[in-house]
This record gives structure tokens, sequence and C-alpha cells, in this order.
């Protein structure tokens, strides 16, 4: 029986939550859907408002503000506007042909320059990444695409899949960047892990820098805690069991990733945390530990809350420094996680640092 602690916990795992050649990939098969719906491939379209893809849809493929998405219960298409609103759907040759019969008639331009990807995490929704999108788009001359994917409907892999249909398709791209909230950054490093896989080891040249926000890089205590019953197998899915009981499933297909990343972490700086039901200092839902990856280019806390990290103006500024700069600091040091055989000492005084700045920002 589940006990009435394991519940609320539950609850708040849930709130909390170029012309330029790319590297040749093989397309990931496209998980199965839960209910097999072909009729729906041929239904003519409505146009209409969307909420944009919640815990449903996955965005496939972008040009410009524009993307197709795949439901993950039909396996059906459609294509959404800058607006959300449903242009085309049915198969996706159909939304593929709806776009380029768009791109005939000029009305769309595509994706060039610097592009920052940006993932939500576990019950997320695209929309919630919003005020970090904002930012970088007001204060910086990066494009930015926000991914939808169905983070409660399918398998890490299959959502490293999907990014690497939406990564082929920037085709006029020259810089691509990431920002990962939470799952998000798994999907990133498996996404990184299956470039490796297929290319001699070589990822996409033009991808510079990540900025991970609070990612559960070594598993999640709290989602171990609590899963392993209906309630949370059940409502969370396959993403969640991974960073849980099947984390050692998982653990293997993640890449540390070649290029520049910097990790930001919440916490209060101490020993406790935000969640009580966490050992050491936490975000309330990823502990500080879990965040740490060996080869990090630097590495920051700040006192935040997992679920509001992408609307704190802190993590919003050292976000795009990191982008801009490689680094999270205007000055001072570079805090990095010495790589395995390298000495530790550099990396954990740099800890100690961030925590003491966090601390004495909350006297």
């Amino acid at each position: 029986m589940v006990s009435y602690r394991r519940l609320a916990s539950l609850a708040l795992l849930l709130v909390a939550a170029t012309p330029h050649r790319a590297v040749a990939q093989q397309p990931r098969p496209r998980p199965q859907p839960i209910i097999r719906a072909a009729w729906l491939q041929d239904v003519p379209n409505v146009v209409g408002p969307t909420m944009g893809g919640t815990q449903l849809w996955g965005d496939e493929l972008y040009f410009g503000q524009w993307r197709i998405q795949r439901n993950a219960v039909t396996g059906h298409y459609r294509l959404l506007d800058p607006d959300d609103v449903r242009r085309a759907s049915g198969s996706l040759a159909a939304c593929q042909r709806r776009l380029d019969e768009l791109k005939k008639q000029g009305h769309l331009q595509p994706l060039r320059g610097k592009v920052v990807v940006v993932l939500h995490g576990l019950v997320g929704r695209r929309h919630q990444m919003s005020p970090l999108v904002d930012y970088l788009e007001a204060n910086s001359d990066y494009a930015v695409i926000s991914v939808a994917y169905p983070s409660t409907r399918a398998s890490v892999a299959d959502h490293a899949g999907a990014l690497a249909t939406i990564v082929a398709g920037l085709t006029e791209v020259k810089e691509i960047n990431f920002v990962g909230h939470s799952l998000g950054n798994l999907v990133v490093r498996h996404y990184l892990a299956d470039c490796q896989a297929v290319a001699g080891g070589r990822v996409d040249p033009r991808i510079k820098r990540i900025v991970m926000l609070g990612p559960p890089n070594h598993g999640s205590r709290l989602a171990e805690a609590l899963g392993g019953n209906v309630i949370f197998d059940g409502t969370l899915g396959t993403s969640a069991q991974q960073l849980a009981r099947r984390w050692r499933e998982l653990g293997p297909h993640l890449a540390t990733p070649p290029c520049e990343f910097g990790i930001i972490a919440g916490g209060k700086g101490n020993e406790v945390g935000f969640n009580p039901l966490l050992p050491g200092d936490d975000d309330g839902t990823v502990r500080v530990a879990e965040t740490r990856l060996a080869g990090a280019s630097d590495f920051t806390l700040v006192d935040v809350i997992h679920s509001l990290m992408m609307a704190n103006a802190e993590v919003q500024e050292r976000t795009l420094r990191f982008l801009r700069e490689g680094r999270f600091a205007a000055d001072g040091p570079r805090h990095r996680i010495a790589e395995e055989g390298e000495s530790a000492q550099t990396a954990d005084r740099g800890v100690q640092v961030q925590r003491r700045a966090v601390a004495d920002d909350r006297k």
C-alpha cells in the first residue's frame, strides 16, 4: 500500500517538474502508438487553435517557428504555425506537403545563424520554459526553439530520436546550443550518445555549448523512493522509471557532452536543502550531488527550487553568459568538475565557494 507520505512526495514531484552538413545518423524507429488509429491519417484538417502539445504531442521538425508534431497515442501528425494553430493534420507526408507549399509561397523563412534548443523536464510543457526563452530572445541574437516532447508517454531513447530529427532539419543553422531543464538534459545526453554510436564517435560539429538546469545526471533519489508502484509508473511513465529503478538500463546510453557544458544546480547552500525527504542539499526535487557530472566546464549553485529555475533572473543571466562565454560568473575562476583520473580538489573547492555564496545571500 502506498503511504500518505509517498503520495505527498509524488505530488511534489509532479509540481516540480547552416549550410553545414550534420553528422549522418541512422533514424531511430518511431515508437509504436498506444492506439492504432490509421484512419486519422486521412481525416481532412480543420484549422483551429491548439495547446501546442503537452503530454500527447512531440515535435519532430522545425522550419522557422513552424513545427510538425507526432501524437504519442495515435501516431498521426499535425503542422502548427508560430501561434500553435493547426494548419494541417494526418500523415507525415501530408503535413510535409503543406509545409512545402507554404515555403514555395514565400511565407516562411528557415532558421539561420545561431540557435538555442530548449527542452523542458518531466511532466513539463514547452510553455513552462517561456520565461527563459523570452529572456534569451530579448537579450541576445540567438534564435530560440522550445521543444515539446511527451515526457510521460515514451522512453528517453524515443525522445532522443525525435530530437535527432529536429537537429537534422536545421540545415541552414551554423551553431547549435542546448539548454535543458531536468529530464531534458538526459534527452540531450542520449542524443549525443546515439550520434557517437553511429558516426565513429563524432557529433554534429555545429554543437557548441550546453547549459544543464537541475539535471538528474545520476538518476533521481526522489524518483527511486516514490517508484515501483502503480501510481508512479502509470502516471509518470517510462522516462520516470528510468530515473529510478531502471537507471542501470538508461545510464550506459548517456554521453558526457564532448563540447563545453555547464551545470546550474538549485539548492540552499547547506546540508539540508529544500526537501527534508532527500539527504544533502537539493532543489526540492533533484539533489545537488545528482546534478554533478565529471567534465563540466563550470558549475554554479542558485537559491531556487526545481520548478522555478527557468523563471529565476539569476539562472537566466548565468545561462546566457555561459552560452556566450563558456562561464557562469562575469569574473573569477570557473568551477570545473574534475574528470575521471583528475584531481577533484579544484572542483570540490568550487562547489564549497558556491555554497558559501548562496548561504551569505540568505543571511
